[in-house]
């Protein structure tokens, strides 16, 4: 007689809560060690993100965190210097479900130092402010003009029609401590909406998934709906990542696009991280293709010096004849996706002092 031996495979299907297990893990144990200011940096990002999306833990999930948590005192008193990284990782866990209430005696010792005092800029003071906020601290009770400085500067829509990464990338945190993360809304001024829209238009151009990401999150938490060219273009390029598992996987990678763009997809109401994740050192690289339509837009304004004009209507022909097919067809989404482009090309062209030295 023969003896039928039936094997059960394991399933290939990932539950999300082994996902999520799994890149913490990575983060807090794999990728880089607990001494690196950028291990502080990306699973400062990563808690947040899942904090701000209304995540829960298990034990199990939490406990690759255990061990920051048990020692995060020692850490803040010998690293003041990292004490927003330090108060955001310590914050967020306590709400996706650590035990313990060190956030409170972190945040007063952090107040009684005056840290937040040691902050040359105003978004710095301003996440200070919305970090100290969660236990009812406020770090600069002596500076009432700090939200109305990041409001003027928000609300100067002609800065975020030339490429300027840091400010756009500043644009959108303001607007993420004024919301609280979404939770309030930050009554923008027509002119901040203007601006979000003009650095998505240059986020869009040049195919700038991370940034763009930010500016529709950003967009949500105004309570204005982004461009759908915008969303569906981000949900595509959300599922081209891929995820490698090696102890040798260099962690030099796009981690931070892959996060803000699962943050966004969570935020919109679709799908997020749906790729598997082995356990272990994970490495995190985008799709390479993407156009350079930014750039050869620059360039073509650039070589025409005073020729160039503010007006598209009449520049669209020069574009159309000098682009590359491939970046006139993203100029060309751009120019559909959003009304504010046109306006935004009369301060992208810098027409008025074309041909004259500053």
């Amino acid at each position: 007689m023969t003896n039928v031996i039936q094997l059960t495979p394991p399933s290939r299907i990932q539950t999300p809560e082994a996902r999520t297990s799994a890149l913490l893990h990575s983060f807090a144990a794999e990728r880089r060690t607990g001494d690196d200011v950028f291990w502080l940096k990306e699973n400062a990002e990563i808690l947040n993100i899942l904090e701000c999306t209304g995540a829960r833990l298990d034990d199990t999930t939490l406990a690759a965190h255990s061990g920051f948590y048990a020692t995060v005192e020692k850490r803040l008193r010998f690293f003041p210097q990292y004490y927003r990284f330090l108060l955001s990782i310590t914050l967020d866990l306590e709400a996706l479900g650590m035990p313990g209430d060190k956030g409170a005696e972190l945040v007063d010792w952090a107040a009684s130092q005056e840290l937040a005092m040691a902050e040359l800029s105003d978004l710095q003071r301003m996440e200070a402010r919305r970090l100290m906020a969660r236990r009812g601290r406020d770090p600069l009770p002596q500076d009432g003009g700090l939200e109305d400085r990041m409001r003027a500067f928000i609300g100067r829509s002609q800065t975020f029609t030339l490429p300027n990464k840091k400010a756009a990338y500043e644009l959108t945190h303001a607007v993420f401590y004024l919301s609280e993360y979404g939770r309030t809304d930050p009554a923008l001024e027509p002119a901040a909406i203007t601006s979000l829209n003009y650095a998505g238009l240059l986020a869009y151009l040049d195919q700038n998934a991370d940034l763009l990401a930010e500016i529709c999150i950003a967009l949500r938490y105004a309570r204005e709906t982004p461009p759908p060219l915008w969303t569906d273009w981000l949900d595509r390029e959300t599922h081209l990542f891929e995820l490698t598992t090696s102890p040798q996987a260099s962690v030099q990678d796009d981690y931070h696009e892959y996060l803000v763009c699962n943050w966004h997809q969570a935020l919109s109401g679709r799908r997020s991280f749906t790729q598997p994740v082995v356990p272990g050192r994970v490495r995190f690289d985008r799709s390479p293709v993407r156009s350079a339509a930014l750039r050869e837009m620059s360039e073509c304004m650039f070589r025409m010096d005073g020729a160039r004009s503010g007006d598209w209507q009449q520049m669209r022909g020069h574009m159309q004849a000098q682009l590359s097919a491939e970046a006139m067809g993203v100029v060309r989404m751009a120019e559909s996706s959003c009304e504010h482009f046109a306006d935004f090309f009369e301060g992208f062209a810098r027409a008025d002092g074309a041909g004259r030295p500053a």
